[in-house]
């Protein structure tokens, strides 16, 4: 009789979508794990796999950060998560079948993923329409959370947010050097990340008083861009605007040396300019271009507790976090919060907290994660770094600069 009780009292808490403390919560994870940026795929994986170790082990000397001193989830019994990683390839239709297959075979509870904007497009679609929480953390396009959903959530910056925060920098540059900037080149993969970057860098020039002097495209994993370069460099912008992931925006910069085009400053878009592999694929011809960061090394005096999450980063990648790694281990820590919170597994539960709650995050500049009504992330922050001697420095906000900008960028044949 006793065993039949504590079956029965077993059945009701699964039943009610309350996990027992023996059961493993399974969530979902989308990345490019294989294809033409697969090597920031893995980094991805690695992120979420540093939040898992931070909620399923007992780490003392994380405290202060939600869920690190205790095994698991306290309020499920100590249930830990598990998450099964599905690779998309760098392709949406990919990407949006495997949301299926996690949701319908593997039973996830909810999804993290999926990088490419364009491939969490359909994959959070699909979560929509089976009542799953979709929380993520690197996909920049502002359309992202602007097609009402219930269930999507992203903890980054949108490229809205990065334009107009660009433009306004230059504006800050302009005053400070007496050297005019008012005419802006604007290159971007022609997918569903890099098309809204050009759209919102055209309304935000509009609205500040920039003129769009060369609206550049490409298509995605190119193999050439010689004319986009030459157009550019016809065009000769004050700066320009860059929308491109790693592969791509290597082959630029090397482009860029090859025709001999160096703009007199380029801020990039979260991707390639971010990822570190970059300084590795073009060595001394990364110093000089800029982009925002939502990491910086140079913090990390300050953050102690990002510091060490960063060594445990470091041991998985082999490098440093990036802006985007950052924020996916962001948001698995707080769909973990999330589900503890909620004390379920239940998916509408689970939104509901999401929705409503302010989310402690010291690994995060400032401090915290709430979003607003359409799902976005209203304490998203990121500073503008410039790559010098091969390291990310930051250069923008003053009060956080740890180094200054060199402006203009060095013409190629002026380097050492």
């Amino acid at each position: 009789m006793k065993k039949l009780a504590v079956g029965l009292v077993l059945l009701c808490l699964l039943a009610t979508g309350v996990a027992a403390a023996a059961e493993k919560i399974k969530v979902g994870a989308i990345y490019p794990l294989t294809g033409p940026i697969a090597s920031t795929g893995l980094r991805c994986k690695y992120a979420v796999e540093v939040a898992l170790k931070i909620v399923n082990e007992a780490h003392p000397e994380l405290a202060g950060i939600p869920l690190a001193e205790s095994e698991g989830l306290p309020n499920l019994g100590g249930a830990k998560i598990e998450v099964v990683f599905a690779d998309s390839q760098a392709k949406p239709d990919v990407g949006k079948a495997e949301a299926e297959r996690l949701i319908t075979q593997e039973k996830v509870i909810a999804l993290l993923g999926a990088y490419q904007s364009a491939v969490t497009k359909p994959a959070s679609f699909v979560a929509e329409r089976y009542g799953i929480p979709y929380v993520c953390g690197a996909s920049s396009s502002a359309a992202l959370t602007e097609r009402g959903l219930k269930y999507f959530f992203r903890i980054a910056p949108t490229d809205a947010t990065d334009s107009v925060g660009f433009l306004k920098f230059l504006k800050w540059l302009s005053s400070k050097t007496g050297k005019p900037i008012k005419r802006i080149g604007i290159v971007y993969e022609n997918t569903e990340f890099g098309k809204h970057a050009a759209s919102e860098a055209a309304k935000a020039a509009k609205e500040l008083g920039f003129e769009i002097v060369a609206d550049v495209p490409y298509t995605f994993g190119s193999t050439n861009l010689n004319a986009e370069v030459q157009k550019l460099k016809a065009a000769n912008p004050d700066a320009i605007l860059v929308a491109s992931l790693i592969g791509d925006f290597t082959l630029f910069v090397k482009t860029c040396k090859q025709l001999d085009y160096a703009p007199p400053i380029s801020l990039s878009y979260c991707g390639g300019f971010q990822d570190p592999n970059f300084v590795k694929n073009v060595g001394k011809d990364a110093d000089y271009w800029c982009g925002s960061q939502s990491f910086a090394l140079d913090l990390l005096p300050k953050m102690p507790l990002l510091a060490k999450v960063n060594e445990m980063f470091k041991a998985m990648a082999g490098a440093d976090y990036d802006g985007p790694t950052l924020e996916i281990t962001h948001a698995a820590l707080v769909l973990a919060q999330a589900i503890n919170l909620a004390g379920s597994t239940d998916g509408d539960k689970i939104r509901d907290v999401l929705a409503k709650t302010e989310f402690p995050m010291p690994l995060a500049i400032a401090g915290k994660v709430k979003f607003d009504s359409n799902g976005q992330n209203v304490y998203a922050e990121t500073v503008i770094q410039q790559i010098q001697d091969g390291k990310y420095v930051t250069v923008y906000p003053e009060d956080l600069a740890s180094a200054k900008l060199v402006y203009p960028m060095p013409a190629w044949s002026e380097r050492k």
